[in-house]
């Protein structure tokens, strides 16, 4: 038997839900630094705070994966955790720029630390079991296409997540001023309509898309003999360990591409803000709560849509390209023209200029979301599949974990408080995971020639 192959627009309607997930990492991502900076963080500690987003990845998608796997109900496969985690990632986006209202119970910082723990939680019980649907429900020929679809579709909502602040202020009047300790209004009804979506777009993907059964995955499966249904059934948790030793070479070699790429990605999400407020905007790095920084974070959203949107129109001509030159050269090349657009930052004369650096990081940042998932959903079993993406998330959560624990005290003690050496940084690691793919086998890799 073989998957039958999907429209265009099913294939649209399945991943529809990762629109909401990154309209909010979206948010997040823009505004959590200056959040927590309005609730009194320094600089410096910003990556600490940030620690926990990889921690919860770390943690969440693994076991996610694993019991995705063994979900099989009247509600679905995947399904139920779309759901779930869409729930809780909406609660925590109300709450975290309103953590000022529990300041009688505890100080508001750790209470948007909290919130912050939250969302990414949420976030990963959402993300990952949408990884493995693509898996289970494609065919090879249809892989490459299904995750550049959803690689638009995750830039469609960044695009809006980055640019809502900003939109609120300049197109409808809601003020971006904030007093000492207090968040501004256009970031409360920001993270407000994002839960609003967030939920929306996972309803739809839940009401429109369906999966296979057991019996259909296992029919599917080249390498169904391979693990026996007692096997399956006396299965447990702790088998990640031993899938983690077992995790096919493909996995391996992309885990170093992944790694430097997500030590870059990490690096540009937590000091964007105060690199570009210190060096495009000539503010002091302790200076959190004026006018002029608040316009810049709301120029940074800008930015980060910017990145997001070509993204999202880049995530359509991948499969096209990679059919073209091979998903390795695409990747690589991608990767290089994100990395020299973080150098470029540095040389940019002011902020407009900045839209051209965040060009380059669009198009690696859409590559850095399908390519590596397409190469390795040919190289592993439909019955490993959501526990082998969360596994994969390792490589994604471990960098950032590095990064958050040493970047900050490489912006007080190295680069003397100046962020846009953490971007410079950044660059550089893109750079290295370039060169970095080419050692990696794509199982089942087409290029059209002539």
């Amino acid at each position: 038997m073989e998957k039958r192959k999907l429209s265009f627009w099913q294939i649209w309607n399945m991943s529809f839900g990762f629109l909401g997930i990154q309209m909010g990492f979206a948010l997040q991502n823009a505004n959590a630094s200056r959040i927590l900076q309005i609730f009194g963080a320094d600089v410096h500690e910003l990556s600490w705070f940030w620690i926990i987003a990889p921690l919860m990845g770390l943690i969440v998608q693994p076991i996610i994966g694993h019991y995705s796997d063994k979900t099989w109900g009247k509600f679905g496969r995947r399904k139920p955790y779309f759901l779930v985690g869409a729930i809780l990632a909406s609660i925590g986006l109300i709450l975290m720029p309103q953590a000022d209202l529990f300041i009688a119970f505890l100080p508001a910082l750790w209470v948007g630390a909290g919130m912050l723990m939250i969302m990414d939680a949420s976030f990963n019980v959402a993300m990952e079991p949408f990884r493995a649907l693509v898996g289970d429900n494609l065919r090879t020929d249809q892989r490459t296409l299904g995750f550049s679809v959803q690689t638009a579709l995750i830039g469609f909502g960044a695009v809006v997540g980055s640019w809502l602040p900003y939109a609120l202020t300049n197109w409808f009047g809601v003020s971006n001023e904030t007093s000492s300790g207090v968040v501004p209004q256009n970031l409360i009804w920001s993270f407000v309509i994002g839960a609003a979506i967030l939920i929306i777009s996972i309803l739809v993907t839940i009401f429109t898309t369906k999966e296979y059964s057991p019996e259909e995955l296992a029919s599917f499966d080249q390498d169904s003999d391979a693990i026996s249904t007692d096997e399956e059934e006396n299965s447990s948790l702790m088998d990640i360990f031993d899938d983690f030793k077992k995790m096919p070479t493909t996995m391996r070699q992309l885990s170093w591409v992944q790694f430097f790429s997500w030590f870059g990605l990490f690096g540009m999400w937590v000091f964007a803000t105060p690199a570009i407020a210190q060096h495009i905007y000539g503010l002091p790095f302790t200076d959190s709560s004026s006018k002029t920084y608040q316009n810049a974070g709301d120029w940074v959203g800008i930015l980060f849509g910017i990145y997001n949107l070509v993204s999202a129109l880049y995530a359509f001509a991948l499969p096209y390209i990679a059919k073209k030159i091979g998903r390795k050269r695409t990747h690589s090349v991608s990767l290089i023209i994100g990395g020299l657009g973080l150098l470029s930052i540095y040389i940019m004369p002011n902020e407009n200029w900045l839209i051209v650096s965040m060009i380059g990081v669009g198009i690696a940042w859409a590559s850095i979301l399908a390519m590596p998932y397409a190469i390795l959903a040919g190289s592993i079993s439909a019955k490993k599949m959501g526990v082998y993406m969360g596994i994969f998330n390792f490589f994604i959560v471990i960098p950032q974990i590095i990064n958050a624990l040493i970047g900050g005290p490489l912006v007080k003690y190295a680069y003397n408080n100046q962020a846009i050496f953490a971007l410079l940084i950044s660059g550089i690691s893109f750079l290295i995971a370039a060169a970095l793919v080419y050692k990696v086998k794509d199982v089942d890799d087409v290029v059209k020639t002539n």
